[in-house]
């Protein structure tokens, strides 16, 4: 079977450029054909709200490609459809996140039907995280033209099913984040680097910070554990997409200046495992969205995760090989408790960490797909 994939990759950053890269990767080690499409340009400066869509890694995830699709140029759109047609896939894998790229994947999904290519969507959210009146619209404009979806998660699978009745979906869970897990060193190392307290437990909040992530509980969470005895420092490391001055703000007002770090950037690859290394607990306290690259990756770091139910998912509720701790949308006290508990019940994970071997997530997605088409 031949693929097509059409999504970001490096010089794109982000986890669903994470994602294709990965599953380019699988099929390259699966001996697969494949072609991977990709950008020209992933959005306009103007409208992307962090300081940039380019991945700064010195060592970053890659796969060969061709930029080709443009959405505010529509002959790009032909001319993709026209390339991907010479190569004669049996099915194109479009990733689908964002209804920025509807128009240009509606067109360029249509054109290849046309041409007897199968298409598949990817569906990591069905709308974007802040819905707006016209993304339904969008949403159905694009995805009307799929053969098959496959859903990372069931609440999607229902959603899309909620837009296209009709629709040909299955659910796969998303695979963990092991791509950084070679990068781990001793908490206590980690920690030194730092410049953390080696004796005193770290919480890690990874991730760009956009308000249904839910950071402000976290914050106060701290405040409770403080108000209990509890020293915790919380590690927050991301860009934020929104005002970081009501978060300082918040801290202050809380106390709890010297015990929150924050590193406002978007991290380059060979970052991550530095600070999953120096995290005892990795907390999720988010009050939307659907589902999360970031916990993958703690999971990859065999981290315990205290993670809401807001992103709760049949397949995490029923994993039993790794160590959660489930809390209500905005229940601080709970989320203390979670933490709490967490660190009472688990060494430091770097003393009893060993890469993943056997469970080849990445290989049973692919099978997922094969098996559709």
């Amino acid at each position: 079977m031949k693929f097509v994939l059409v999504g970001p990759v490096y010089p794109y950053r982000g986890g669903i450029a994470h994602y294709t890269t990965m599953l380019a990767q699988t099929l390259a080690k699966r001996g697969s054909q494949f072609h991977v499409v990709s950008f020209r340009r992933q959005y306009p400066r103007w409208l992307y709200p962090g300081k940039s869509d380019r991945d700064p890694s010195q060592e970053p995830l890659r796969v060969n490609a061709e930029y080709l699709l443009d959405p505010l140029y529509p002959w790009t759109w032909w001319q993709t459809a026209r390339r991907i047609a010479e190569w004669k896939p049996d099915v194109a894998i479009f990733q689908w996140w964002t209804t920025f790229w509807a128009p240009a994947f509606a067109a360029l999904a249509f054109l290849l039907r046309r041409r007897g290519v199968k298409v598949l969507f990817v569906i990591h959210n069905v709308m974007p995280h802040e819905p707006r009146p016209w993304d339904r619209w969008l949403a159905h404009l694009a995805l009307r033209q799929g053969h098959h979806f496959l859903a990372q998660t069931a609440r999607e699978k229902e959603r899309l099913l909620s837009l296209l009745p009709q629709a040909q979906t299955i659910s796969s869970p998303l695979p963990v984040y092991d791509m950084f897990a070679d990068q781990r060193i001793p908490t206590a190392d980690a920690k030194q680097q730092l410049g953390l307290p080696v004796d005193e437990p770290v919480a890690l909040f990874f991730g760009i910070v956009r308000p249904y992530k839910g950071l402000q509980f976290a914050i106060e969470a701290l405040a409770e554990l403080r108000a209990r005895g509890s020293k915790v420092r919380l590690l927050v490391v991301g860009e934020f997409w929104e005002d970081v001055i009501a978060y300082t703000q918040l801290i202050e007002k809380l106390g709890l200046s010297s015990q929150v770090k924050i590193d406002n950037r978007y991290i380059p690859d060979e970052e991550v495992g530095l600070y999953f290394s120096a995290a005892d607990v990795f907390v999720a306290p988010y009050v939307g969205g659907t589902q999360s690259a970031a916990v993958k990756v703690a999971l990859g770091f065999d981290l315990p995760v205290v993670i809401s139910r807001a992103i709760v998912s049949e397949e995490l509720e029923n994993d039993v090989a790794h160590r959660l701790y489930w809390v209500d949308p905005k229940d601080v006290r709970a989320l203390a408790d979670a933490i709490e508990r967490s660190l009472r019940e688990n060494v430091s994970a770097s003393e009893t960490f060993t890469l993943s071997s056997g469970n080849d997530e990445w290989g049973k997605l692919v099978d997922k797909i094969e098996t559709m088409i």
